[in-house]
């Protein structure tokens, strides 16, 4: 049971996080397909990928050569900083403060600019260079959450197998309704894998800095509910002070 709880949190959380990273670059890698073509679309995009396995493999080594404290206390460190900035914008976007990030209008919104450099002679080359700026963007985001929640305790296959179903599942409903997910709860995973990611920051510095944790790897299930409990009644404060609707809008 003490090593299943790393395990399935590990997973999940790069699943859910990898899952809402390549939606976005999903979204905008079908503007410029269904717009300008497929050819600029998947050139970008592969080229993107190549360089993200390049950087991978230049400096994944790396990682084997830092004393595993220091890794565990600076990963543990970026992932709070991480975590926390996801979290603060799925609260505020639940509350209503900042708006939810639709898929559909980004979809719109690419399209309408893929539209307007129709008539440029480097309409393609604008269209591919769109392609791979949102694979590479949101890839390098899939990259850090693959290390940063798998390297510390030697789970990054683990971690990279959840961020590879998510793409492989992003592509399959993706292609298959030919459409942006729209519909997928992206504030909902934003708040789920903040709220992850913070605790597995929390729970890696502890140890970094000599904490003893009652229950060893069972306490990320424990800091992971607090942090839950705790994000839920700020957004509870936050409806209550900005008199917002009743109702949720995690989505």
């Amino acid at each position: 049971m003490t090593d299943f709880a790393p395990l399935v949190s590990t997973v999940s959380a790069a699943f859910l996080g990898s899952f809402v990273e390549v939606v976005e670059a999903f979204t905008i890698v079908l503007a410029v397909g269904l717009t300008r073509g497929w050819r600029p679309a998947l050139t970008g995009a592969a080229l993107a990928l190549a360089l993200l396995a390049a950087l991978v493999l230049a400096f994944g080594p790396l990682l084997a050569l830092v004393p595993i404290t220091a890794l565990q206390f600076t990963v543990g460190v970026l992932l709070i900083l991480f975590g926390m900035r996801w979290l603060r914008k799925a609260i505020l976007r639940s509350v209503g403060i900042v708006p939810l990030h639709d898929e559909e209008a980004a979809f719109s919104k690419e399209t309408a600019v893929l539209r307007q450099q129709a008539g440029d002679r480097r309409a393609d080359y604008l269209a591919g260079l769109a392609a791979f700026k949102a694979v590479l963007l949101e890839g390098v985001e899939v990259v850090f959450i693959v290390i940063a929640v798998g390297g510390a305790h030697g789970q990054t296959l683990n971690a990279g197998l959840g961020a590879l179903a998510a793409f492989v599942l992003v592509m399959i409903i993706g292609l298959a309704v030919h459409r942006p997910l729209a519909r997928v709860p992206e504030n909902a995973l934003k708040f789920v894998v903040g709220v992850m990611l913070t605790s597995f920051g929390i729970f890696w510095t502890g140890e970094a800095i000599g904490a003893d944790w009652p229950g060893a790897d069972l306490t990320l299930l424990a800091i992971f509910a607090v942090m839950a409990l705790a994000s839920f009644a700020i957004v509870r404060w936050l409806r209550d002070a900005h008199r917002a609707p009743t109702g949720s809008h995690l989505r």
